[in-house]
């Protein structure tokens, strides 16, 4: 299976603009900029995007993992703070926050599918950083 993803760039660094569009046009031209990455401006940016893609995976992995384990969750919540480290020029983590209802599993089954679904979700594999998870059970 192969997913793909186009982003075009205008002008220097700083002062230049871009769009990204993704294969299923979910984003569509969505606007980037030197603002958007390193302030609070408006449109998206690859650490958001980063971190929209671990917590679509590894809570879906999570969601396998609790399902086979014989706990199919009810509900699972993620987070995901992507730290882009700007002085090293790179992703120096990438921070999970999880809470589940998840009926008849124990805390320390709950943990077990956890850690697995942070070490082999196939995001968490191609990530070269460190990778935290704190995981809540209602």
């Amino acid at each position: 299976m192969k997913r793909h993803a186009t982003a075009n760039w205008q002008g220097t660094g700083k002062e230049g603009k871009g769009n990204i569009t993704t294969q299923s046009t979910v984003l569509d031209k969505t606007q980037y900029a030197f603002g958007s990455r390193f302030a609070n401006g408006v449109g998206t940016n690859p650490e958001e995007l980063l971190a929209a893609a671990h917590a679509g995976c590894f809570t879906m992995k999570l969601s396998f993992n609790l399902t086979k384990a014989g706990f199919p969750p009810e509900n699972i919540d993620t987070r995901c703070d992507v730290t882009l480290d700007v002085d090293k020029g790179a992703i120096s983590l990438s921070q999970l926050k999880v809470k589940a209802k998840v009926p008849g599993i124990s805390k320390e089954q709950f943990d077990e599918q956890v850690a697995d679904a942070k070490a082999n979700c196939p995001v968490s594999k191609l990530y070269n950083t460190t990778i935290e998870c704190e995981a809540e059970l209602e």
